[in-house]
């Protein structure tokens, strides 16, 4: 396993307050991080937010507020998110505020520019302002938006343009050939059939008019500023101090084996094309891996802020609890296909495994250390048949799990945790400890012993449930550790681990 890791998510637009489909990034890219933290690995988690879009600047505007205040008041609440959802990212970037996001920007600029891959044109095309980016009629459908379903605007000016076209035949060979890696498959194909139906070069610029003066300036070109996804897709770099050339940029994106981007799939072409060629310009290292989410929808609408059907992720967490909110992402979403969110499904998600499953789970043998040997962990006996599930589930779990998250497949790894605790509750129903107690009492020794083994085994299993969880539900993974770890000779007084909702 690589020695450094460092994952992203991409960075928001904040024309409005943030929505549980940016929860999911946020959660999957988090569990990448705390998975290769408990493996050794050092981990650098980026994520942060998009200030600099014509959208943004349109939101203040009906909101009556300047541009810099709606962006402040915005960003300000994707930051917040960290507690609500146990989040454990180690930095947060502002592209309004950041001074190394600019010089970075920048920097990326003139690179691509030294390389002859930048120059000016007259274009004329229609433009979302939703999703930031032109769109030929063939792309249309019914004449709107395929993200928004909104009708795009035609705008015609003078920009700069990236010869994206050149680079074409490369970026196909890289994605085939797995040098970047985009998961899952069918996200690898969609790329590499935009790719083969031909690449045109983009415009990389807009007017400071037509941008209401907001927005990095071109360099040294000052009537135009530098086009929101040029921007927003250096952040990646910029935030290591790629403008300065620091030495958190070559430490973490130059001489590190693993870059990974974890998106939506709205935003697929721009990290899987558009980026890679950017850096193939500036002859800058690549991405290796792009991870690609499906949405969550309600009533199978997608969860957006531009529809203002926003499922808002603080209030799931403050009613239910972040590892409620986190584990009805990671258990009930798929690797492919979108997946419809309601209330309904997280409560009842959360009542079968974390308090019917789990929670009863670490109680019961909690409370059966305290009942049969006083809350010290007694030592196994000797070897015991009829745990060989259980231990077998511990042992593998996390070989499967690392190649669960490797297949950026989250359902899958939780699942390969989950299997302890149906087989640490098949293993009750089997040993019966209650009767070995009682056969125990009777003065049978080997009863006495083989309930020894039995309480040692379902401790052993809830340890290694409290480490293989940590990714997927930090808290009640704590808690775990907090009632079946002693550094004393005794266990601490049962406590229930998770209350039905």
């Amino acid at each position: 396993m690589s020695s450094r890791f460092y994952v992203t998510t991409a960075i928001p637009y904040v024309n409005a307050r943030p929505h549980l489909g940016f929860a999911l990034e946020l959660v999957q890219a988090d569990v990448l991080a705390r998975h290769h933290r408990l493996r050794g690995a050092r981990v650098r988690f980026l994520t942060g937010t998009d200030d600099n879009s014509l959208k943004n600047v349109l939101a203040a505007e009906a909101e009556g507020l300047s541009t810099a205040e709606l962006v402040d008041r915005n960003s300000a609440a994707y930051a917040a998110l960290r507690e609500p959802l146990a989040l454990s990212f180690t930095d947060f970037i502002r592209t309004s505020r950041d001074a190394r996001h600019r010089s970075g920007v920048e920097r990326l600029w003139r690179a691509c520019a030294d390389a002859g891959d930048i120059y000016r044109t007259h274009y004329e095309g229609l433009y979302c302002v939703g999703c930031e980016q032109f769109y030929t009629s063939a792309e249309l459908v019914d004449g709107k938006c395929p993200e928004h379903d909104v009708e795009p605007q035609l705008v015609a000016e003078e920009n700069w343009f990236f010869r994206l076209s050149r680079y074409a035949d490369r970026l196909h060979d890289l994605i085939a050939g797995g040098t970047i890696r985009v998961e899952p498959a069918s996200r690898r194909n969609e790329v590499l059939g935009f790719i083969a139906a031909g690449l045109r070069d983009f415009s990389i610029s807009r007017s400071r008019t037509r941008a209401h003066g907001w927005g990095i300036p071109v360099p040294d070109d000052p009537d135009q500023v530098v086009y929101v996804w040029w921007d927003a897709l250096g952040n990646y770099i910029t935030s290591l101090g790629y403008g300065e050339g620091g030495s958190n940029y070559r430490r973490w994106w130059v001489e590190n084996d693993r870059r990974v981007h974890v998106i939506g799939k709205g935003v697929l072409r721009f990290h899987a094309v558009y980026w890679p060629a950017m850096l193939l310009s500036a002859g800058e290292p690549l991405p290796t891996d792009v991870l690609v989410h499906d949405y969550l929808t309600t009533d199978g609408r997608k969860i957006s802020k531009s529809a203002g059907d926003v499922v808002d992720p603080v209030g799931l967490a403050d009613r239910y609890g972040a590892d409620a909110v986190r584990w009805w992402l990671l258990r009930e979403v798929p690797r492919v296909g979108d997946a419809d969110f309601t209330v309904a499904r997280l409560v009842a998600r959360a009542n079968d495994d974390l308090a019917n499953g789990l929670g009863n789970l670490v109680n019961r043998v909690t409370v059966m250390a305290h009942r049969y040997r006083d809350g010290r962990p007694p030592v196994c006996a000797g070897p015991d048949a009829g745990a060989e599930p259980l231990a077998t589930a511990c042992r593998e779990c996390p070989d499967l799990v690392h190649a669960a998250l490797t297949d950026f497949d989250f359902r899958r790894a939780a699942a390969a945790v989950w299997r302890i605790v149906e087989e640490a509750n098949r293993y009750i129903e089997r040993v019966r400890p209650w009767e070995l107690a009682r056969a125990e009492r009777g003065g049978d020794v080997g009863a006495g012993r083989r309930l020894d083994s039995a309480i040692a085994a379902l401790l052993s299993a809830c340890r290694v449930l409290a480490t293989e969880l940590t990714p997927f539900i930090p808290t009640l993974a704590a808690r775990i550790s907090g009632q079946c770890v002693t550094l004393s000779d005794r266990l601490p007084q049962p406590q229930p681990l998770f209350p039905r909702l």
